[in-house]
């Protein structure tokens, strides 16, 4: 079967989004995102969305629901069943763009969803229980699970374990056949601390801290804005008083660093369970790499 899903991956900064768009208007392609918090309307500069950088290139699974949704990995493998279907009716090729690793194997290791409703009962069990009392027990419902690190908020691991210990009669969601080619962009881990940072300092100047602040007198208490991440929830903490803007800089350049690090593990996580990955460097030519590999590979027009 020939190629029908192109997959561009990679940690945080290391210029996926430029590298799928610029693949996608080679090969009459559209944009399909695979990053958790992009989803959310609103939220802009803090999820790094750079729409400017898609051009005329269209995109899906980008500003779907208000804040406050809880979106999770099966809403996200729904949404990505309709797009993928709707891309390729229209003959075109769906490229997925994204370094959330949880909604990348979820598409490529065709993960079988049911709708699972919310327990009260298991809720009300679980609030007594500490985060690490948590991870345990989200272990022992699901033992293939190896990395939890998308799963870092409390809120995360009640809804995986609700859905881990749920048992239904119902067929999940049918699943396409996938012919997937995998694309990384790797850096040379000093270089890409730098790109984060560099990134980080030009997004504070963009107004992420002001983007924060209305998204609050929109509504949204702090509590719930430090759920949507690194870059949230210090900023929640800046606006709160609790940090200055220095320490607030310093303590959340240094969490994506180290966020990074864990986006890398899972890749190569992927890897020694059976992912094929095609990496380019990120300090060379990945277009004309990635190129070059896709001569061998039949790509439908």
């Amino acid at each position: 079967m020939s190629c029908n899903l192109l997959v561009i991956l990679g940690p945080t900064a290391s210029g996926k989004t430029q590298l799928g768009v610029e693949l996608a208007r080679r090969l009459s392609g559209e944009i399909i995102s695979a990053d958790s918090r992009q989803v959310y309307r609103g939220m802009d500069i803090g999820t790094g969305k750079d729409l400017a950088e898609y051009g005329d290139i269209p995109y899906h699974i980008i500003d779907i629901v208000d804040p406050g949704f809880e979106f999770n990995v099966f809403e996200f493998q729904r949404c990505f069943l309709r797009v993928f279907a709707d891309i390729g009716n229209r003959g075109r090729l769906p490229v997925m763009v994204g370094g959330t690793g949880m909604y990348l194997e979820a598409v490529l290791n065709r993960y079988r969803f049911v709708e699972v409703p919310e327990k009260a009962d298991l809720r009300r069990e679980l609030s007594s229980f500490s985060d690490e009392e948590l991870a345990d027990r989200l272990k022992g419902a699901n033992p293939r699970l190896h990395n939890t690190t998308d799963l870092l908020e409390r809120g995360r691991l009640v809804r995986a374990i609700e859905i881990a210990e749920y048992e239904d009669s119902r067929e999940p969601l049918p699943l396409p056949e996938l012919a997937p080619l995998i694309f990384g962009i790797r850096w040379e881990r000093p270089v890409l601390r730098q790109r984060i940072t560099d990134r980080l300092k030009a997004r504070l100047e963009q107004g992420m801290v002001e983007e924060i602040e209305q998204l609050h007198r929109s509504g949204i208490p702090y509590e719930t804005l430090e759920f949507y991440g690194l870059e949230y929830r210090f900023v929640a903490k800046y606006l709160k008083g609790e940090l200055n803007r220095n320490d607030m800089f310093q303590k959340l350049n240094s969490a994506i660093h180290d966020f990074a690090k864990r986006q890398d593990n899972w890749f190569r996580r992927m890897e020694r369970h059976g992912t094929v990955i095609h990496w380019l460097e990120g300090d060379g030519d990945p277009l004309k790499e990635a190129l070059e590999i896709l001569q061998l590979d039949a790509i439908p027009r």
